[in-house]
């Protein structure tokens, strides 16, 4: 009907519609503006109250609010205004009128190939004590850094300290630096709930509806944070492993705001709603098909959320990754369907898990290979190795230059995801990542064939890798299915920017660091300082690593240290291996750590140490595990 003869009653019917529908009922162009109703007769039992009709006007208002909405000729707007007004026989105007692990292994590390006899020199521990501490005693400061600008030491050291696990829950944080950067996006968020939303609560229904918004226009962000080819790593650096806080950061946000949307909607129909604007029962509500695909998300994506805790992956990381997998594609459907508005955000999402998942990590990034299996001398530690002919440049095709699969080499520290069909139906279908801990091939500059030998080391825990290691005892072949590689040269190009080089390695974080050293000894040409330390459990740890390539390391002018095993000397010094490190190097020092979580809490504040005294740092924590 033409706005010219609206009647007083349109606006009510057009916020009851809002509700029980999934379209907005309101038709906008920028020729004519019409209002359009269902078959939903026009209610004809509320008066024509000018205060409710200019309740109903301010709360569709700051709905709209929410979203945008493009009116190419705003005297339409002022003329529709003008109809409502005198429509509604509006009485003289008062001044009221107006208008949000930490163990010293983990499963997911990888590994070298042969064995290191014991022969290699440990470094001695003190004879008067038993067990060192993790933090040790304070050693003196590196030398200042010159005229450098202490204000600006002192930012980047506290930008860079690692504050201690929340206690009780023992959750392990981030550091300053990443915590306020999430803090700014939560912020940013927060304001987005609030703005232009009043606190009143017959209002309410604005505030939970506004939730649902920041929900759904950050789905595509946390849908193109998992993936594992995405932008963002060409932008900033990080490949998709770093960036996973942040996806689970998003993925928190949106179900807290899931939280508030799905229980603000139920406040409002049960104790906030007029009574003169509820129509039908509560059952008749909650059982519209609106409501329940819209329960249907929100049980998926919570579901979703509480497979996905540490706790939870760690202990079932089978059951978390078929989960991810079917809660995500089910809440995907329902969402599509809740409400209309959200479908371009769905389909976007769903473009972005098809190309990551099907067509590149599938299709352009899989390839299958027979592999050798090792048991090591823990018999809790499995080495599986692959060589194969590194294709030509010729023969890579055309699409070389979108993506390639490990038949064509990696990089240093680079990762693959394993799928072992052989293990069972069910393993056939998962795939879990281990970093790729031999070193990387060279190309041949003259295009000639190369040869690639590619080991993983796998720590045995439950599930996948114990399945593995029973098959390993009765058979040292498997076929396997690679994924990848995947992975970032930000720490490798920062170590080679830098005079002094130092590698921290925890356990297994050797898989992580030791293709970073080989690459920087071979390539340098005495032209750095490079410094390996490695902190093993027990003395079996050092069957990880072949003695002649540690040897060929030091012949490299590699400095390796190894201090005697934390099961019989305690932690290390680390702090103190910093601290001397630094006081004695000239020039810029890289930090690349690997390790447990307590390992790189110590390591990273150490260096916050070194530089709030002047030392020139750059630090690089590659963290190991889920």
């Amino acid at each position: 009907m033409p706005v010219d003869q609206v009647d007083g009653d349109w606006l009510l019917d057009i916020f009851r519609e809002s509700l029980r529908t999934s379209r907005l009922p309101l038709g906008l162009d920028g020729n004519d503006f019409s209002v359009s109703f269902n078959d939903t007769p026009p209610v004809k039992d509320i008066p024509n109250d000018p205060e409710r009709l200019q309740y109903l006007r301010d709360l569709i208002a700051y709905i709209l609010d929410g979203r945008t909405i493009r009116i190419r000729e705003k005297s339409r707007w002022r003329r529709f205004e003008q109809g409502f007004t005198a429509t509604s026989e509006t009485p003289k105007k008062t001044a009221d009128d107006s208008e949000p692990t930490n163990e010293a292994e983990s499963s997911s590390s990888s590994t070298l190939e042969g064995s290191l006899s014991s022969q290699v020199t440990l470094k001695a521990a003190d004879a008067d004590v038993e067990r060192q501490p993790l933090l040790g005693s304070r050693r003196r400061r590196p030398a200042s850094a010159g005229s450098g600008n202490h204000a600006a030491k002192r930012l980047q050291s506290l930008l860079m300290y690692q504050p201690r696990p929340i206690p009780f829950i023992n959750r392990t944080l981030p550091s300053n630096g990443t915590s306020l950067f999430v803090l700014a996006f939560f912020g940013l968020n927060l304001f987005y709930q609030f703005y232009k939303v009043p606190l009143d609560p017959d209002y309410f229904f604005a505030f939970a509806d506004r939730a649902g918004i920041i929900f759904i226009v950050n789905l595509p962000l946390l849908y193109l944070l998992a993936a594992k080819n995405q932008p963002i790593r060409f932008l900033t650096g990080h490949s998709y492993e770093a960036l996973n806080i942040y996806h689970r950061r998003v993925g928190e946000l949106m179900c807290f705001e899931a939280v508030i949307h799905f229980f603000g909607m139920l406040l409002w129909r049960l104790v906030l709603e007029p009574h003169w604007l509820r129509s039908g029962t509560f059952y008749a509500y909650i059982t519209h098909p609106l409501c329940l695909w819209g329960i249907g998300a929100w049980v998926s994506y919570e579901t979703l959320y509480f497979t996905s805790l540490g706790s939870f992956r760690q202990r079932w990381y089978e059951l978390f990754l078929a989960s991810h997998v079917f809660l995500q594609v089910a809440a995907l459907a329902f969402l599509y369907m809740h409400f209309f508005t959200s479908r371009p955000y769905v389909l976007a999402c769903l473009a972005i898990f098809l190309l990551d998942r099907l067509v590149w990590r599938l299709w352009m990034k899989s390839a299958s290979f027979t592999a050798d299996l090792t048991v090591l001398e823990d018999d809790q530690t499995l080495l599986l190795s692959v060589d194969w002919d590194i294709p030509t440049s010729k023969a890579r095709g055309c699409l070389s230059s979108l993506g390639q699969s490990i038949r064509h080499g990696w990089h240093p520290a680079d990762h693959v995801f394993i799928s072992v069909p052989v293990l069972g139906s069910s393993h056939s279908l998962q795939a879990h990542p281990f970093t790729i801990a031999s070193a990387a091939p060279v190309t041949d500059p003259t295009d000639l064939p190369s040869h690639a030998w590619l080991s993983l080391l796998i720590r045995v825990q439950s599930g996948f890798t114990s399945d593995l290691l029973n098959h390993a005892r009765f058979n040292s072949r498997v076929a396997i299915r690679l994924d990848g590689p995947y992975g970032s040269q930000d720490p490798l190009n920062m170590l080679r920017s830098c005079e002094n080089a130092v590698l921290i390695a925890g356990g297994s974080g050797i898989a992580v660091v030791f293709p970073m050293a080989w690459d920087l000894a071979t390539s340098s040409c005495g032209k750095r300082q490079i410094h390996l330390i490695w902190v093993i459990h027990s003395r079996a740890q050092l069957s990880w690593v072949p003695e002649e390539r540690i040897t060929e390391l030091q012949k490299h002018g590699v400095h390796v240290t190894i201090p005697e095993p934390t099961i019989e000397a305690g932690r290390p010094d680390i702090p103190g291996y910093v601290a001397d490190l630094t006081s004695s190097a000239e020039g810029r020092v890289g930090f690349v750590v690997s390790g447990p979580d307590g390992l790189n809490r110590t390591a990273r504040n150490a260096c916050a140490d070194a530089v709030r005294s002047g030392a020139d740092i750059q630090l690089r924590v590659e963290k190991f595990g889920w």
